[in-house]
C-alpha cells in the first residue's frame, strides 16, 4: 500500500499563507463591491426621487436656457453609458444633441405658461446640416409668433449657429466676439499620388454616372470639372436659401448681406479689426454686451435668483426635458405612427444606433409591421448611403410594410443620398427641407491593387490555380483585365438595377431618371424639380401625413413612437446614476470614469473607415461589393 508523500513543511507554510491571502482578497474585493453597488443603487434612488420632484416644481416665471452641446443629430450614436460618462467627464468632442428632443423643447415652451421666455446660448453646438438647423430655426419662429420672448447670447458665433440665433428677439455678442458669415466651401483631400506614385497601391475604380465623385479622392490629384459643377450648383442653392432666412429673420436685404460678405476685408478695417463691431454694423446683432451684462438684462426682466445660474430664475435644456417626461401619461392607447431612425452609413448585418444596418434596421421596420398598434410609419433618413445589398434589404421591408396596408412616408434630414435614397424611393410619400442633400443615383466599386506596393520591399506574390480566375481577386497580384470587366459589368447591372426600381417606384421611365442621376447630387429644392422628392416638410409635417394616409384624423389624436433598440437595464440604470449630481461628482472626481469611457465608446466612423471596409480583401463572401455611397456633406 503507497503512502501518500509528505509535504515539506516549509512550503506547507507558504501554500497554506497564500490560501489566507488569496480568501482574504477574495473577500475583501466582494465586500468592495457589493458596498460600491449598494452606494450606487442608494445615489440612484435618491437622483430619480430628486428628479421626479425637480419635474413639479418648475414654477411661474421661469426662463429656458437653451445652451446645446454637441453635434446635432437625429439619432444617439452611442449608448446611454459611454454619453453619460462622456458628459460627467467633459469630454464635448463626443457629445450629442437630439433634433427631436430640441425641438420637442422649444414647442412644449411656446404653450407652457411657467415658461416666460427663452434663452439661447449656441457656442457650443457644433455645425450640422442646413435642413436639421432650418427645422429648429422653423420651431424658434413659431416660438417667437406665439409672443414668447426669444434672447440670443455669444461670444463667438459660427454661421451655422447664426442661422439659429438670427431667429431671436434681441441678439447680444460678447464684445470681444465675432460673427462672420463666409459662404460653403466643399474641399477635400485627394491621394492619387500619395498612394499610386508614392506607396505603389493601385486603386481601380469602377463605376457609372460621370458625376458619381464619392471615390475621387483615391484615383485623382484635383476635383473633376463634373464633380465642381455638381457642387457648386447645390451649394449656391442651399447658400441663396440660407441668406434669405437670415434675411427674413433680421428683417434685412438678402442683397445687402451678400455684398458685406464680398467687401469682408474693407468693412472689417474699417471697423478697426472689431469683429464685434463689424457683425454691429452689418445688424447682425442688436447690442454689444458681456456675459454678465445679459444675466443681469435676464434678472430686470425675469425673476432674479441670487442662488440660480446667472442670478434669474431658469430651466436648462436636460431639466426641461425631464419635467416634459414627467408629464407624459404613463398610458397611452392612441393608435400609433412609428418613426424609425435611418441615420448614418448603411452597411450589412445588426449595427448599432448611428449607423444603418441591413438586419438591425429592416429589422426594426419589421416590428412596426407585427405590432397591430402601428398604423403608419415615418422612415426618418439621414445617410450618405452604403452598401447596395443592405439597402435593398431595407428597401425591400418598406414595400412589406406597404403590401400589409400601412403607410410609409419618408422624412429626409440633411442628408438622404445614393443609398439613403436608396432605402426611401418606395414610400408613399418622400419630404425633404428645400436644404436637404439628396440624389447621388450611382453605383461604384473601389479595389486597391498593392503588388507594386509590396514590389518596393521585395516581397511578390506566386502560385497556381485551377481556372485562368482562382485567385484572381487577390489585391496583392495585378489585376488581369478581365477581371476588371467582370467587376465593371457588375457595377453596370447595380446602376440599372437603382434606376430601374427609382422608375418603378416614382413612375417615371428609366430614360428620364437617368437623366437626373448618374451620381448627380441635388438640394432638396433642386430634388423637387426634377420629381425626386414630393414634398417640402420636416418630420412633423410627415408624420401628419402618415397618419392622414392611416385614416387617424388630426396629427394630435395620435401617437408618435420612435422604434428603436432598447437600452439594457444595466445602461439605464448606469445613465441615470452618472446623470444625477451625486453620480457626476462621483465619477467625474474619480478616474473611473474616463478608464469605463476608453473602453465603451464606439470608435467614430469616418469616410475613410468605410471606404477601408468596403475595399477590404473580400475572401469568404462576394469577390465584388457595389457601393452607393455619397461622400456629399460639408
Amino acid at each position: 500500500m503507497n503512502q501518500p508523500a509528505r509535504r515539506n513543511p516549509v512550503a506547507s507554510f507558504f501554500i497554506g499563507l497564500w490560501d489566507v491571502m488569496n480568501f482574504t482578497r477574495r473577500l475583501i474585493l466582494n465586500l468592495m463591491f457589493f458596498g460600491l453597488l449598494l452606494l450606487v443603487l442608494i445615489l440612484f434612488v435618491f437622483a430619480m426621487g430628486k428628479s421626479a420632484s425637480a419635474g413639479k416644481s418648475l414654477q411661474d416665471r421661469t426662463t429656458l436656457v437653451i445652451a446645446p452641446e454637441g453635434r446635432l443629430v437625429e439619432q444617439y450614436s452611442a449608448d446611454p453609458v459611454s454619453r453619460a460618462l462622456a458628459k460627467v467627464v467633459g469630454d464635448n468632442g463626443s457629445e450629442e444633441v437630439q433634433l427631436r428632443d430640441l425641438v420637442r423643447a422649444i414647442d412644449a415652451a411656446r404653450e407652457d405658461k411657467k415658461i416666460e421666455r427663452v434663452v439661447l446660448e449656441l457656442d457650443k453646438l457644433q455645425p450640422s446640416g442646413f435642413a436639421s438647423m432650418r427645422e429648429v430655426a422653423a420651431a424658434l419662429q413659431e416660438l417667437r409668433a406665439s409672443g414668447k420672448q426669444v434672447v440670443a447670447f455669444s461670444e463667438n458665433m459660427s454661421q451655422s449657429q447664426y442661422l439659429l440665433a438670427a431667429q431671436a428677439n434681441e441678439v447680444y455678442l460678447d464684445p470681444m466676439g465675432g460673427v462672420v458669415l463666409e459662404g460653403l466651401g466643399r474641399y477635400r483631400q485627394y491621394f492619387r499620388a500619395g498612394l499610386q506614385d508614392k506607396l505603389g497601391v493601385d486603386v481601380h475604380l469602377f463605376k457609372v454616372g460621370e458625376y458619381k465623385s464619392a471615390a475621387e479622392p483615391y484615383v485623382l490629384d484635383a476635383a473633376s470639372a463634373q464633380a465642381k459643377e455638381a457642387d457648386l450648383f447645390w451649394m449656391n442653392d442651399v447658400w441663396q436659401r440660407y441668406l434669405g432666412d437670415i434675411a427674413k429673420a433680421r428683417k434685412l436685404d438678402a442683397a445687402q448681406l451678400a455684398a458685406g460678405i464680398d467687401t469682408m476685408p474693407e468693412g472689417i478695417a474699417a471697423a478697426g479689426g472689431d469683429l464685434a463691431k463689424f457683425a454691429l454694423q452689418q445688424k447682425l446683432v442688436d447690442g454689444l454686451k458681456t456675459r454678465e451684462e445679459v444675466e443681469d438684462l435676464l434678472a430686470d426682466r425675469g425673476v432674479a435668483d441670487e442662488d440660480a445660474d446667472g442670478g434669474f430664475r431658469s430651466v436648462n435644456l436636460d431639466a426641461y426635458l425631464s419635467v416634459l417626461d414627467t408629464r407624459r401619461s404613463p398610458v397611452d392607447s392612441r393608435p400609433q405612427v412609428a418613426v424609425i431612425v435611418a441615420a448614418g452609413e448603411i452597411a450589412g448585418g445588426d449595427l448599432p444606433a448611428g449607423r444603418v444596418g441591413g438586419v438591425s434596421t429592416s429589422a426594426l421596420l419589421r416590428e412596426a409591421r407585427d405590432d397591430k398598434d402601428v398604423k403608419a410609419v415615418v422612415l426618418r433618413v439621414d445617410s450618405p448611403g452604403g452598401e447596395v445589398f443592405a439597402s435593398e434589404q431595407i428597401r425591400r421591408e418598406v414595400v412589406a410594410l406597404k403590401a400589409a396596408g400601412k403607410p410609409v412616408v419618408v422624412s429626409m434630414g440633411d442628408l438622404a443620398a445614393s443609398g439613403g435614397y436608396w432605402i426611401s424611393m418606395n414610400a408613399d410619400r418622400i419630404y425633404a427641407d428645400p436644404s436637404t442633400i439628396t440624389g447621388s443615383i450611382g453605383i461604384f466599386g473601389m479595389i486597391p491593387n498593392v503588388a507594386r506596393s509590396l514590389d518596393k520591399i521585395g516581397v511578390h506574390t506566386d502560385g497556381v490555380g485551377t481556372t485562368r480566375f482562382a485567385g484572381a481577386f487577390d489585391i496583392t497580384r495585378p489585376m488581369d483585365p478581365a477581371v476588371g470587366q467582370v467587376i465593371q459589368s457588375v457595377i453596370n447591372k447595380g446602376y440599372a438595377d437603382f434606376t430601374g426600381k427609382v422608375a418603378d417606384a416614382r413612375n417615371k421611365p428609366v430614360e428620364a431618371v437617368d437623366e437626373v442621376a448618374r451620381g448627380r447630387v441635388w438640394s432638396g429644392a433642386q430634388a423637387k424639380e426634377r420629381g425626386l422628392v414630393d414634398e417640402f416638410g420636416g418630420l412633423k409635417v410627415a408624420v401628419a401625413d402618415a397618419a392622414k394616409r392611416a385614416k387617424l384624423g388630426d396629427v394630435d389624436k395620435v401617437r408618435v413612437r420612435y422604434i428603436e433598440k432598447g437600452a439594457t437595464p444595466f445602461a439605464q440604470f448606469m445613465s441615470g446614476f452618472a446623470g444625477s449630481h451625486a453620480g457626476a461628482w462621483m465619477l467625474g472626481e474619480s478616474g473611473m470614469a474616463r478608464l469605463m469611457l476608453a473602453r465603451s465608446m464606439p470608435e467614430l466612423d469616418t469616410q475613410l473607415r468605410f471606404v477601408e471596409d468596403a475595399a477590404r480583401d473580400p475572401r469568404g463572401s462576394s469577390p465584388v461589393k457595389a457601393l452607393a455611397y455619397c461622400f456629399c456633406g460639408f
